[in-house]
């Protein structure tokens, strides 16, 4: 995962601006659905968690949760920030035994992995129940301004690869076999569209859930 700590004085603050308030609020909803489709989860690790945005989020929603970043600036934000155990560590190593968490959530995570389905591989032997990903849509208007942003000036998503719904489906079949059910919806802009979420494939933020069919 990318080191992105010359990212940590702004990272919470755009989550007080009018564009990021809305994003926020649009992508905990999908995450909120998704995480109604699980078998009852209790415990969660987000992997990736930065500054523990998600992480207090999804103690809000009752689970007890570990936040795992690389960062050492943005877990020194997070400890600042969030009353949860975290941990530094790599996401293509996870310093957890098998079956630790009910669920692995990686929010904006998966697009910064140097070896994406490793970490997968990793967050799947950890969490028994399956996978919740919050991902940028590559065919999206938000995943095309990201890109063509980036041939002007530098930005954070310079070295981010972007998925589609397809992609990302594909992704996970490999790593978790046949034995799964996966189920995801994606937010769409602009507000006055008379959906906030649904299963339409060029939202900007995809969030897909994966859940292992056990027996």
């Amino acid at each position: 995962m990318r080191d992105l700590s010359f990212d940590v004085a702004h990272y919470e603050s755009w989550y007080e601006t009018p564009a990021g308030r809305r994003a926020d609020m649009l992508e905990k909803a999908v995450l909120g659905w998704l995480l109604q489709r699980l078998p009852h989860p209790t415990r969660a690790l987000e992997v990736g968690c930065g500054t523990g945005h998600f992480s207090r989020w999804l103690s809000e929603q009752g689970q007890t949760v570990v936040g795992l970043d690389r960062s050492v600036a943005m877990l020194a934000q997070a400890q600042v920030l969030n009353a949860i155990p975290l941990v530094q560590g790599d996401a293509h190593h996870l310093p957890f035994a098998d079956d630790t968490f009910d669920i692995a959530v990686l929010v904006t995570a998966l697009e910064f992995l140097e070896r994406p389905r490793e970490a997968l591989v990793e967050s799947l032997r950890v969490a028994r129940g399956g996978l919740i990903l919050g991902v940028l849509n590559r065919w999206s208007v938000l995943g095309l301004q990201r890109r063509v942003t980036g041939l002007f000036r530098h930005t954070v998503y310079d070295e981010a690869r972007f998925y589609s719904i397809w992609e990302l489906k594909r992704l996970l079949r490999s790593v978790a076999g046949g034995r799964v059910h996966i189920v995801w919806r994606t937010t769409l802009f602009p507000r006055q569209w008379p959906w906030q979420q649904a299963p339409l494939p060029w939202g900007g933020f995809i969030g897909m859930t994966l859940v292992v069919e056990k027996g």
